[in-house]
């Protein structure tokens, strides 16, 4: 084994393999449950939290911070850059994203992950957080520590067809939308993502502009954000990293002046486009399984103006915190009301909603529920 795959960092606050859950106990949202020795295996195309944009990256890192902070034992499985107060197993020193050698992907992750399995036995569960696919599968069945997938995407019938060769392998769904599609597969819960409601804060006085943030690609809605922007007569700023679908399909649209693209951006960047918005604007054309940032943006006091597709009925309130429409012609017509909406009640509901403790709680009482079951397992 190489010096950097035996690479181990322990935190101020983790002690490893200690001793076993029901001797001692943690503290999350308020609740007391048996301290776990927990595993997450985030991907390893970048580090985790991502420097700029990655919302499984963002939301692992939220998931294991909160995990410790909460007084778990927790191991995270990630690249070297990665920054945690979690115990950092790194196979990597850097991601595939940054580093082009690592190739093909699938086997960073494989590798990854192998890693958390080979050490099963200092864990009462392994979380594997699945970049494109729930490759865990393949180890459902070689041990005994209990072993969950989060997937982000929404599966097609194909995909599920496959997963269904291993049909009691436990998963967390991250929404009833996406938990619908996981038809003949165990979903253990369905858990919403959260976000840093400490570092995603209003701005005092919101700017004239729409704001489009994401990927561009065709099921982002990128150029229904722009038809939007024409026809409300209001100035729309684009925010996303640059690829061939900006080049070709939105670029000739930008002028610079109702439309702009300011790239992608980091972390103190978009808490600033955010927070400044008067909204988000999110037409999109696919049934996405979740959407981060429509929680980003309403934790920022901003209300979100999207299509009802997949997750988002989930996450907009509806005249709460933004407008759910059926058509792009429904948005355009109701975007003022949109803009007039409560901006400290767009903040004040998300913090409920999406604040990074819930999201805790409740994926440690799946552990837990998932811990015990296996425990009767072997008794039994």
């Amino acid at each position: 084994m190489s010096d950097v795959e035996s690479k181990v960092r322990r935190s101020k606050a983790g002690t490893g393999g200690g001793a076993a859950p029901e001797r001692s106990r943690a503290t999350a949202g308020g609740h007391e449950t048996p301290r776990l020795r927990i595993a997450v295996v985030a991907p390893v195309a970048q580090a985790i939290p991502p420097a700029r944009s990655g919302s499984v990256e963002t939301v692992s890192s939220l998931l294991t911070e909160g995990l410790v902070a909460a007084g778990h034992d927790v191991t995270l499985f990630a690249t070297g850059s990665s920054t945690t107060d979690a115990e950092l197993h790194a196979t990597f020193p850097r991601g595939y994203y940054e580093d082009t050698d690592l190739w093909p992907w699938e086997l960073c992750e494989l590798m990854n992950l192998s890693a958390a399995i080979e050490r099963a036995g200092d864990f009462d569960v392994i979380h594997y957080q699945a970049e494109y696919a729930p490759v865990s599968l393949a180890f459902e069945r070689l041990t005994e520590t209990s072993l969950v997938v989060t997937v982000h995407h929404a599966p097609s019938p194909p995909e599920i067809a496959l997963w269904s060769r291993r049909p009691d392998a436990p998963f967390i769904a991250v929404s009833q939308a996406q938990r619908r599609l996981l038809t003949g597969l165990s979903v253990e819960r369905t858990i919403h993502h959260a976000v840093d409601t400490d570092v995603l804060v209003p701005h005092p006085e919101p700017d004239d502009y729409l704001l489009f943030l994401g990927r561009f690609t065709e099921g982002k809605g990128v150029l229904e954000s722009i038809e939007v922007a024409r026809r409300t007569g209001m100035r729309l700023v684009l925010a996303a990293a640059e690829n061939e679908y900006y080049r070709e399909r939105v670029a000739p649209l930008v002028d610079g002046t109702r439309v702009t693209w300011v790239g992608e951006v980091g972390s103190d960047e978009k808490v600033s486009l955010l927070g400044r918005a008067r909204a988000l604007i999110y037409p999109v054309q696919t049934s996405e399984p979740f959407g981060l940032v429509m929680a980003e943006s309403m934790a920022c006091g901003t209300p979100v103006a999207a299509l009802r597709r997949g997750a988002v009925p989930e996450i907009v309130d509806d005249g709460v915190t933004g407008g759910v429409f059926d058509t792009l012609d429904e948005l355009v017509v109701g975007l003022p009301s949109v803009l007039e909406l409560d901006r400290t009640r767009v903040r004040e509901r998300a913090v409920e909603r999406f604040g990074p403790a819930r999201m805790v709680q409740e994926h440690v009482e799946a552990y837990a529920a998932l811990v015990a079951r296996a425990g009767v397992g072997k008794d039994g």
